[in-house]
């Protein structure tokens, strides 16, 4: 083969492959918008619905009328951590070229928050588990039933917080990678880095029970909505500069990811 046919030959190769990163980030917008309104749907449309905050009575007879509601809301949340994993893998390949130990970190923080909300959902079935257990009131008591109920959903509420501390590190590390790299605007990684200290500030907050924090609410996790709906909506659309990404691509010895601080 002639050096020009195998000039050709790794002209398409880098074609096809930059067509593929495309691909994929714009299925990583459409998993992130997956995730954002499944977590909403969760959280605000099923939890906040049903569980009536200091009244386990209330919170069960909820959860019973609307048994079908409360499993679409955990169903809605285990696959939206498949997506996360997926999201993960999309942001690594991405990101890698930029530094290969920081996209790793970033990859590695999200799946332990997908392994610590996995294991958090067990609290959000228990809840009904225990409502619906044949033996349960007639060996503890209804009321009884009933408060380790609403304990195993409180217990949920705590676990998520767990969950979006590793979450929070994530987005400040994938904001820092973003405004590095320039692959995407560096307005999305600095709002990403933004929503990070967002959801630190109310996890520390919840778990050391700050006043300050809780009289906010839910009120200081809207500027990660904003930034991770931008960055969604952005990779479905826009995809990724695809010269800044070629750049870094060509600068990693051999094109594999090898380290690179």
């Amino acid at each position: 083969m002639s050096t020009t046919d195998t000039e050709r030959t790794g002209s398409l190769n880098d074609s096809k492959q930059y067509q593929s990163i495309q691909r994929y980030v714009r299925a990583g917008g459409a998993l992130y918008l997956y995730i954002i309104f499944a977590g909403i749907f969760a959280e605000v449309f099923v939890r906040s619905q049903l569980v009536v905050s200091g009244d386990t009575s209330a919170t069960a007879a909820n959860i019973l009328a609307s048994e079908f509601l409360f499993r679409a809301g955990l169903s809605a949340e285990l696959l939206m951590l498949i997506c996360d994993v997926s999201l993960a893998l999309i942001f690594f390949l991405v990101l890698r070229p930029v530094s290969f130990l920081l996209a790793l970190f970033a990859a590695s923080l999200r799946l332990v928050m997908v392994a610590v909300s996995s294991t958090n959902l067990l609290n959000h079935m228990d809840a009904l588990l225990w409502l619906n257990g044949t033996s349960g009131p007639e060996v503890l008591g209804s009321n009884e039933v009933q408060a380790l109920a609403y304990h195993s959903l409180r217990s949920h509420a705590f676990g998520y917080h767990l969950a979006l501390v590793f979450f929070g590190f994530y987005c400040v590390t994938l904001g820092a990678l973003i405004v590095r790299s320039e692959v995407l605007p560096k307005l999305l990684g600095y709002l990403l880095i933004l929503a990070g200290v967002c959801y630190l500030a109310n996890s520390f907050g919840s778990i050391l029970a700050v006043e300050a924090i809780s009289k906010i609410g839910p009120a200081i996790l809207l500027p990660a909505l904003v930034a991770e709906l931008s960055l969604a909506l952005w990779m479905l659309i826009k995809g990724i500069n695809i010269e800044k990404w070629r750049m870094f691509q060509r600068a990693m010895p051999g094109g594999l990811g090898e380290a690179r601080a």
